[in-house]
C-alpha cells in the first residue's frame, strides 16, 4: 500500500499551480507553494492571496509559500510540477537533487516537448531518473479560475501505479473538486495536449464569426484525431470519451477563460502571432508550441492530424484563417468512423 499524502510541494505559482495548491490545502494537506518571485510568496503568506494570478480569491491558511525550492520540497510526500510544458525539463533539472526519495511526482503540464516529442511524464522520468510508476498526471476540465472559486468540477489522476493514484485522489478530494483514477497515462496526457491545439482552432473560428455548428464540428473531429494519435501510442480509446478527453476538450474549446481559445480568436480576426501574444499580456498559449510537436509526433507515427496541422501552419507558416477554413471544409469526403 502507498503511504498517504500528507505534505505536498507545489512548484509553480501561476493560476493553475496556485489553484491546485488551494485544492490540496482545502483537502487538509500541508501544502507549500514555490513561487519564482519572492513578492508572490509574500502575498500568499501575509495576505493569503495571489493577486497576480487569482485576484479576488482567498487562499487557505494551510497553504504557505516560499521562493526557496529546497524549503518547499523538504519532507514532501508528493511534488506537484506546475510549470509550462516547454520549461519543465530545465526547471526539473535544477530541482532534481532536492527531490525527497520515493516522493510521487505529479505533472500539471499539458503538452508534448519540442524536439524530443516526449510526453510530460516521460520528461519527468528521464530528468528525475524515476520509474514511470512514481509519476502521476492530472488532466480534465481544469479551468483554474472556476476551480479556485470552488465551482464543482471533476478531473482525472492517472498513474501506472493504481495505489499511488488513489493516495493522490484522497489528497485532493474536496466538496467542490472530485477526482477519478485512471492507469492510462498516455491517453490522459495526449488528451490534455491535444485539446490546447483544438481550442486554438475553435478560437480561430470564433474570431472569424462562426458559431456553434462550426465549434461542435471542430471539437468532434478534433477529438477523433487526438484519439487516433493516442491509440497509435498505445492509449485506451475509451479514455478520450472521458474527463481527460472530451471533458477537457469541451471546456477549453468553449470557455472565454481558456487562454488557447482566446489566443485563437485574435488569430481568427487576422492578427499576427505577435499581436495575439501582446493581447494575451505577453503570454503564448501552450497550443501554439504544442501544435508543432504534436504534428511531428503524428508524422512519426503516420497519423493524419488535419486540424492540428492547419493550426500549426496558421501559427508558424503564415496560413490565413480564411485559407485554413477553406482547406478543412474542402477535404475529400470519407466515412466518419475511418
Amino acid at each position: 500500500m502507498t503511504a498517504p499524502v500528507r505534505r505536498v510541494a507545489v512548484l509553480g505559482a501561476g493560476s493553475w499551480g496556485t489553484t491546485f495548491a488551494k485544492v490540496m490545502a482545502d483537502a487538509g494537506r500541508d501544502v507549500r507553494l514555490w513561487a519564482r518571485r519572492p513578492e508572490v510568496a509574500a502575498a500568499v503568506n501575509e495576505r493569503h492571496a495571489n493577486p497576480d494570478y487569482l485576484p479576488g480569491i482567498a487562499l487557505p491558511a494551510l497553504l504557505t509559500a516560499t521562493s526557496d525550492p529546497a524549503e518547499a520540497l523538504e519532507g514532501a510526500d508528493a511534488v506537484v510540477l506546475a510549470v509550462p510544458s516547454q520549461t519543465l525539463r530545465a526547471n526539473l533539472a535544477s530541482w532534481r537533487d532536492l527531490l525527497p526519495p520515493g516522493c510521487t511526482l505529479v505533472s500539471l503540464a499539458k503538452g508534448v516537448e519540442l524536439g524530443t516529442l516526449l510526453r510530460m511524464s516521460e520528461v519527468i522520468c528521464e530528468v528525475a531518473g524515476v520509474p514511470a510508476e512514481q509519476v502521476a498526471v492530472v488532466s480534465g476540465p481544469n479551468l483554474a479560475r472556476e476551480i479556485a472559486a470552488e465551482e464543482p468540477t471533476a478531473t482525472v489522476i492517472a498513474c501506472a501505479d493504481h495505489d499511488r493514484a488513489v493516495a493522490l485522489q484522497h489528497a485532493c478530494t474536496t466538496g467542490y473538486f472530485r477526482s477519478y483514477t485512471n492507469t492510462d497515462v498516455v491517453g490522459c496526457e495526449l488528451g490534455g495536449a491535444g485539446k490546447n491545439v483544438i481550442a486554438l482552432a475553435c478560437g480561430i473560428a470564433a474570431g472569424m464569426g462562426f458559431g456553434d455548428n462550426t465549434r461542435a464540428s471542430l471539437i468532434t473531429r478534433g477529438l477523433a484525431e487526438t484519439a487516433r494519435l493516442g491509440t497509435a501510442l498505445g492509449a485506451d480509446p475509451l479514455t478520450f470519451a472521458g474527463l481527460a478527453g472530451l471533458g477537457d476538450l469541451v471546456a477549453t474549446c468553449s470557455s472565454p477563460l481558456s487562454r488557447n481559445r482566446t489566443f485563437g480568436e485574435h488569430l481568427g480576426r487576422g492578427e499576427s502571432l505577435a499581436q495575439a501574444e501582446a493581447a494575451n499580456h505577453g503570454q503564448v498559449a501552450e497550443g501554439v508550441k504544442s501544435c508543432k510537436s504534436i504534428c511531428a509526433l503524428g508524422d512519426r507515427l503516420g497519423v493524419e492530424l488535419p486540424i492540428a496541422d492547419a493550426v500549426r501552419r496558421v501559427c508558424h507558416e503564415g496560413l490565413s484563417a480564411a485559407e485554413m477554413g477553406k482547406e478543412l471544409i474542402s477535404r475529400a469526403p470519407r466515412p466518419e468512423s475511418e
